[in-house]
C-alpha cells in the first residue's frame, strides 16, 4: 500500500479566505497573500474567475475549471480552462491599453538592447508596436495564413521576434518558436512535427559578436524531405531601418541564397499591406502556441498551450510575483525561444502594460559587466535571470559588478532551476547591495 499524500496545511490552516469580489491590484501583506492562496486552493473556480476578470473578453467564461488528472478514469487526463470564453491574446497585450487611455500609445512597450553595446536608446511605443503587429499580421494573411495554421519562428532576440509572436496571436495562427541557437536539423524536426507551412526568420543573428546565418540554416532545413510542407519563408533584414546601429553581417548578406516564389523580405512585404487588422475572436481552449522540449533526452516533444488559461496565468503571475508598478522598467534575460521568454519577456509584461527589455546578446560580451551596464543604461527596476547565468558571473571578480551603479534596481528574480545558497547570497549582496528582495520562481 502506498503512503498517504502529505499536505502542508501551515498556510491554509486558521487563515481567513479572501472574501472580496475581486483580486487586489497588488498583494500588500503576507496575511493578504495567505488569504488569496487559501482561496486558490479551497475555491479555485472563484479565484481563477476573478483572475480572468483582469482581462478583456468578448464573451466572459461561465465555465472556469474543468480538469481531470487521473489517467485511470474513463475521461483520462483532460484539462480545460475557461472553455466557453472568447478572447484574443494580442488585443489584451496591446489594443485594450490604448482604448482605455489614448496616451498609452506613447508609452514605451519594448526597449531593444543590441548585442554590441551602444549609447543610443532604441525603443518602440505601444502605439508603434500595435501598428507593426497589425501590418505583419496582414503580411501573414496575404500569404494565406489563417486561424489554426502553424507558423515556425526562428529568430534572434530582436523586436521583430516579438512582433511575429503577437501577429500570429492576433489572427489565431499557432506559433512554434525554435531557439535561434538550434541547428538546421533541430529546426526541421520541429517543422515536420507540427506540419508548419511558413517560416519566419532573419537573415542573420548576432550573439557575443558572432554572426549566425539563420536564413542559411532554414535553407538547409528545407532541403530535408520532412519539411516539404513549407511553402513560404519571410525574412527580416537585420537592423532594417535602424541606420545608427552597425550591422556586422552586412557583407555576408550578399552571399544569401534566395528561392524566388518562396523567400520574401519582410520589409518589402510590409510595404504592400495596411495596418487595418481586427483581432480574431478565439475560444479560450483554442491553441495559442506549440513549444518543443529541448530534445536532449529523445525526440523533441511539442507542448501545446491554449489561449485563455495561459494568458490568465501569465498576466496574474507577472503582476503578483514582481509586484509591478506602472512606469517601471523590467528586464528578463531569457530568449524568446524558451517558455520564460514567451511568458515573461512578451505576453506577461505586455498584458500588464509594462515596459520590457529585449536583449539580443549574452551576459559575458563584451565583458561580464554587461548585465549591470544594461541596468544602469535603461534604469531597470526589476531584473530576472537564471541561476546558471548568476553562477557564471560570480566566478569573476566582484569589481565587474561593483563598478556599476545599479541603484535603480528594486527587485531581483531567478528562474529555470533551483538557485544554490552561494549564488543567492552573491546575487543578493553583490548585485543587489543587500537591499533588493529576491524572488526565486524555480520554474513556477
Amino acid at each position: 500500500m502506498s503512503s498517504p499524500t502529505l499536505i502542508d496545511n501551515s498556510i491554509t490552516n486558521n487563515t481567513i479566505i479572501w472574501d472580496k469580489s475581486s483580486l487586489p491590484d497588488k498583494i500588500q501583506t503576507f496575511d493578504e497573500y495567505k488569504s488569496l492562496y487559501t482561496l486558490s486552493i479551497e475555491d479555485p473556480n472563484r479565484f481563477w474567475k476573478m483572475a480572468a476578470e483582469r482581462l478583456n473578453w468578448y464573451h466572459f467564461p461561465t465555465k472556469i475549471k474543468n480538469t481531470e488528472f487521473d489517467y485511470r478514469t474513463e475521461r483520462g487526463v483532460d484539462i480545460k480552462w475557461f472553455e466557453d470564453g472568447i478572447i484574443n491574446v494580442c488585443y489584451n497585450c496591446l489594443d485594450r491599453h490604448i482604448e482605455k487611455d489614448a496616451n498609452i500609445a506613447n508609452q514605451i512597450a519594448l526597449i531593444f538592447e543590441p548585442d554590441i553595446p551602444t549609447d543610443t536608446h532604441h525603443h518602440i511605443t505601444y502605439g508603434e508596436l500595435l501598428c507593426k503587429v497589425k501590418k505583419f499580421a496582414n503580411v501573414l494573411k496575404k500569404h494565406g495564413i489563417k486561424k489554426g495554421d502553424r507558423v515556425t519562428i526562428y529568430m534572434p532576440m530582436v523586436i521583430e521576434a516579438c512582433i511575429a509572436l503577437l501577429a500570429c496571436a492576433r489572427i489565431g495562427a499557432i506559433h512554434s518558436v525554435v531557439f535561434g541557437g538550434f541547428s538546421s536539423h533541430s529546426v526541421a524536426e520541429r517543422i515536420s512535427d507540427c506540419n508548419g507551412t511558413i517560416v519566419i526568420t532573419s537573415d542573420f543573428g548576432v550573439r557575443g559578436g558572432k554572426c549566425i546565418p539563420l536564413k542559411s540554416k532554414i535553407d538547409q532545413a528545407l532541403l530535408m524531405p520532412e519539411c516539404n510542407t513549407v511553402k513560404t519563408v519571410i525574412v527580416f533584414q537585420r537592423y532594417y531601418g535602424m541606420e545608427n546601429l552597425k550591422d556586422d553581417c552586412v557583407e555576408r548578406r550578399k552571399t544569401l541564397e534566395w528561392v524566388n516564389g518562396r523567400d520574401f523580405w519582410a520589409h518589402e512585404e510590409l510595404e504592400t499591406v495596411n495596418d487595418i487588422c481586427e483581432p480574431e475572436q478565439m475560444n479560450a481552449e483554442d491553441p495559442l502556441f506549440i513549444l518543443y522540449t529541448s530534445g536532449s533526452t529523445g525526440k523533441p516533444k511539442g507542448i501545446l498551450h491554449t489561449t485563455g488559461g495561459y494568458l490568465t496565468y501569465v498576466n496574474l503571475t507577472f503582476k503578483y510575483v514582481f509586484a509591478y508598478n506602472p512606469g517601471e522598467i523590467y528586464m528578463c534575460s531569457a530568449d524568446v525561444g524558451w517558455i520564460t521568454g514567451h511568458s515573461y519577456v512578451v505576453y506577461g509584461p505586455l498584458a500588464n502594460q509594462a515596459t520590457t527589455v529585449v536583449f539580443e546578446g549574452i551576459p559575458t560580451y563584451p565583458d561580464v559587466s554587461r548585465f549591470w551596464n544594461i541596468v544602469d543604461k535603461h534604469q531597470i527596476n526589476i531584473f530576472y535571470t537564471a541561476p546558471t547565468a548568476i553562477r557564471s558571473l560570480m566566478a569573476h571578480d566582484d569589481s565587474y559588478v561593483t563598478k556599476t551603479n545599479r541603484q535603480s534596481l528594486r527587485l531581483l528574480g531567478t528562474v529555470g532551476e533551483p538557485i544554490n545558497p552561494e549564488a543567492w547570497r552573491w546575487y543578493c549582496n553583490v548585485v543587489g547591495n543587500g537591499r533588493c528582495p529576491i524572488v526565486d520562481t524555480w520554474w513556477q
